[in-house]
């Protein structure tokens, strides 16, 4: 919604603007000069980009204008499977550890925190830097530096979109400027024309060029702006998983270890720290484990 209104705004002002000041609305009307341009855009898209990184682009918009991404309910799910998790790291045998990362879709813990069992990659992700652990022979600092080496490569994996329409954005005031070039041509094949008809021509040329610099500067550029800020959030759910199973790994009790996950959630979306004990410990969706007596547990 926030998109749409945005904007709405931009083109009412551009339109109210240029017709306070006693502009006609219909010389701007010049759809072809519209179809040189964003077609040129679209087939130099599509030749500078592998088709996945075409279709993500497409779902990263989607993602944009809907803002799909993580919200508190989303993080207290998080975790809240990360504390059973460590919890049976803690009190269970490898084993019985093992039967919930081999099969995720079968295991209770998950089972019990949905959105995480849908998150196919971040779940992907916590199974194997488990399995790590479990294993026991990698240090702490060796899984620190595998894990940011890997949530690196998320990062710009999700923000491929966001690169290439940051390129369209700055190619588009030069194929503005290619369409006016055309306008010029057509309107210098009509020299002999009257002067009214060769003005006509002039100006639906120039409007190649607003056209070019407005959706470079007023449309794709701010939205892939957007579509940065959506992937990144969603990439924030990786950052908690490192610093929670660090700090684990380093010795922290269960719910200490979530504390430090806790704390890489924006503010906005951040939940308090009683909401996140209730969450882990106390709340319905917490899986409850005997692996360590309740007093351990508080």
């Amino acid at each position: 919604m926030g998109s749409f209104v945005g904007i709405v705004i931009t083109v009412a002002a551009l339109l109210g603007g240029f017709a306070a000041m006693g502009g006609h609305l219909a010389v701007l009307m010049q759809p072809w000069e519209f179809v040189i341009i964003m077609g040129t855009a679209v087939g130099t898209f599509i030749v500078a980009n592998p088709w996945k990184t075409v279709v993500d682009t497409g779902v990263a918009c989607m993602q944009a204008v809907t803002g799909a991404v993580p919200g508190q309910r989303y993080y207290l799910d998080l975790l809240g499977a990360l504390h059973a998790l460590m919890r049976e790291l803690r009190g269970k045998g490898r084993n019985e550890v093992e039967a919930h990362i081999d099969d995720p879709s079968s295991s209770e813990i998950f089972k019990a925190f949905p959105s995480v069992l849908g998150d196919s990659s971040l779940l992907q992700f916590i199974c194997d830097y488990v399995r790590l652990i479990i294993m026991g022979n990698a240090r702490t600092h060796e899984i620190e530096a595998l894990m940011d080496e890997e949530i690196h490569t998320i990062v710009k994996s999700k923000l491929t979109p966001y690169h290439a329409l940051v390129v369209v954005s700055e190619a588009l005031p030069a194929l503005g400027i290619v369409a006016a070039v055309l306008g010029v041509i057509k309107a210098m094949g009509a020299l002999d024309q009257s002067p009214k008809l060769l003005g006509g021509f002039i100006g639906a040329a120039l409007v190649g060029t607003f056209a070019g610099i407005f959706l470079s500067y007023g449309i794709i550029s701010p939205f892939a702006l957007k579509i940065k800020m959506t992937r990144e959030k969603k990439c924030r759910p990786y950052i908690i998983v490192k610093q929670t199973l660090l700090a684990f790994m380093n010795g922290a009790m269960p719910q200490i270890a979530v504390e430090h996950g806790r704390k890489m959630i924006a503010s906005s979306e951040r939940p308090s720290i009683d909401v996140v004990e209730n969450e882990t410990i106390a709340g319905p969706k917490a899986v409850v484990t005997d692996a360590e007596p309740k007093a351990a547990r508080a």
